[in-house]
């Protein structure tokens, strides 16, 4: 098994060196994207450390993380790389665990694994208030969007995936910077990969984060609900149509038929100086009632529709 780690370099200068001392073995090559880094963190690490493994790609101008993590992508493929890690270079990830991360694609289990601090209160230990409220808002906000009910903490930069499935995933669409990894969990549930958590903790040292999770969820939120429009059209709309799909369009006319007839009667009914009859109320009542329950049963389904046989046996 050829494994491929990926390491986008972004003002990281001072902690990489440290970082690819700690890689083991079980990784035959080590890419390098130097994103336009001020401090030439990729050429510096090159010529400061003597390893045969490592490769340096270079980016010409700064085009963010997700595009750095797609150049590994590509080059790793043109590798023939079996299994593809990416972590961040700024020393939060710990090398030690890549055979975790590697163990469920070995095994068939999965078709990519993704690390979560939020496994158990241990393994939020290190992180700051402001963090973890931001990113638990992010997670439930992305179980939304990509259809990965039972996977938390999605902006965690810990993944590793199997190669054949990045093979399948168009690269060029996938987001360039911040919502990237959203991004790419949305786009994995539309070619139905298998995803699973790794437990891992937060490590924190000082160093400065270029993304404020707070501030994220009202800019990721607009995207998230394209993904999210995007997602339940092609699944139950145009691969599938299934109960779920009638639950959603029932239950959708229904419930907006109870809010604006209740809505236009009560305001009707206000600028009038009238009470609404009980047959009127229940007119308006019932069908809100009863769509939000189909709704609800349509969100199940949902749940109970998320990837459980892994891809890369069948490609």
């Amino acid at each position: 098994m050829i494994t491929c780690l990926v390491l986008p370099c972004y003002k990281t200068r001072a902690h990489i060196l440290d970082l690819l001392a700690k890689v083991g073995p079980e990784v035959n090559w080590i890419i390098l994207v130097d994103d336009a880094c001020p401090e030439g963190t990729g050429e510096y690490a090159i010529s400061h450390i003597s390893d045969s493994r490592l490769i340096l790609v270079k980016h010409n101008k700064n085009k963010g993380v997700g595009a750095a993590v797609v150049s590994g992508f590509r080059r790793a493929i043109e590798l023939d790389a079996d299994c593809i890690v990416r972590i961040d270079s700024d020393g939060q990830m710990d090398p030690a665990l890549i055979p975790r991360f590697l163990s469920p694609l070995n095994c068939g289990v999965a078709d990519f694994a993704k690390g979560n601090r939020f496994w158990s209160p241990e393994t939020l230990a290190g992180m700051p208030v402001t963090r973890l409220i931001g990113n638990a808002g992010l997670s439930f906000i992305s179980k939304v969007s990509t259809g990965y009910w039972s996977l938390m903490d999605p902006n965690n930069g810990f993944f590793a995936i199997h190669a054949a499935v990045a093979q399948k995933l168009d690269l060029d669409k996938l987001e360039s910077r911040y919502f990237f990894e959203s991004d790419l969990l949305f786009r994995l549930n539309t070619i139905r990969a298998v995803g699973v958590d790794i437990p891992m903790y937060a490590v924190y040292e000082g160093e400065t984060s270029n993304l404020s999770p707070l501030n994220s969820i009202l800019e990721f939120f607009f995207k998230h609900i394209r993904n999210t429009i995007k997602r339940v059209v092609y699944n139950y709309f145009v691969r599938n149509f299934n109960v779920a799909s009638l639950q959603m369009i029932i239950g959708m006319i229904f419930f907006w038929f109870g809010i604006i007839y209740g809505g236009f009667n009560w305001a009707y009914l206000s600028s009038q100086g009238m009470y609404a009859s009980s047959g009127t109320v229940m007119l308006a009542a019932l069908p809100v009632l009863l769509g939000f329950q189909l709704l609800l049963a349509a969100l199940q389904q949902d749940i109970n529709f998320e990837p459980k046989i892994p891809l890369h046996k069948l490609i």
